[in-house]
């Protein structure tokens, strides 16, 4: 077997235990697909990804700026509780259903983050990103997934949302371990090159909890985003209709076609 084929065997692998680790509302189960992609991942991605989870398992320090070749290269901007990402002139939309802790969106982000940004850089998709406080019991304290979801919004706001998503994925806090505090979110995001002052005040008052409540309450009970009777991330939605990446492992170009 070619080395193409084996490519393409390892990534089909990898996406389709990224789906298994995100379906249904059984918090049972989304637990045992974790551990599937966690063990799927290492074999099929490699040291690559070993290292990424390695380095994220501590929260100790200054959070490093993601690589150049991660950061999505193009327009950004927050609408109410969601950060559009990608070209107004762009044919297709999907929406990204994500959590800063979860490790099922770690892989995505991963898997398809490449695709995802040349598609972007393109001019050809644009990406609603929707991040959710879905995790915030798996953290030690509680609500790392509120502070990351609520200091990505206050990011937007000052438009460096793309390099706040690719850092906190290229170093992501292990679920049941401590997550990045106020202070270190807040760093990074003057690390990044944010020099207003509101966007300090904006992660420390945590500013859009209310609006990450309503996006959370709306997205748990919209049917069409479920799978097998429940809601997981990640997600991936178009025309507002769930995408069945385990059914189809070239979701993305299907709908780039």
């Amino acid at each position: 077997m070619g080395g193409a084929e084996r490519s393409a065997r390892k990534r089909k692998q990898a996406a389709r235990a990224v789906t298994q680790a995100r379906k249904g509302g059984d918090r049972t189960k989304v637990i045992a697909g974790i551990a599937v992609v966690a063990v799927l991942a290492v074999a099929v991605i490699g040291y690559v990804i070993f290292q990424q989870q390695s380095s994220g398992s501590t929260t100790d320090g200054a959070i490093p700026a993601a690589p150049a070749a991660k950061i999505i290269s193009a327009p950004s901007a927050r609408d109410n509780n969601v950060v559009v990402v990608g070209k107004d002139t762009a044919k297709v939309t999907i929406d990204v259903y994500e959590d800063f802790l979860c490790p099922a969106c770690g892989q995505f982000e991963e898997i398809y983050g490449k695709d995802l940004k040349s598609a972007v850089e393109d001019g050809k998709l644009k990406i609603r990103y929707n991040i959710l406080p879905m995790l915030d019991r798996l953290s030690k304290p509680t609500g790392y997934s509120s502070l990351s979801a609520n200091a990505g919004l206050c990011a937007a706001d000052a438009g460096k949302f793309n390099e706040f998503h690719a850092a906190l994925y290229a170093k992501q806090p292990q679920e049941g371990g401590p997550g990045y505090t106020k202070d270190q979110l807040i760093k990074l995001g003057k690390d990044l090159g944010i020099t207003d002052a509101a966007y300090e005040t904006c992660v420390q008052n945590d500013t859009y909890k209310p609006q990450l409540a309503d996006l959370m309450a709306k997205t748990s009970a919209n049917d069409a985003l479920k799978n097998n009777g429940g809601f997981g991330t990640p997600t991936v939605a178009h025309n507002g209709t769930r995408v069945d990446m385990a059914g189809n492992d070239n979701w993305l170009a299907d709908l780039l076609k």
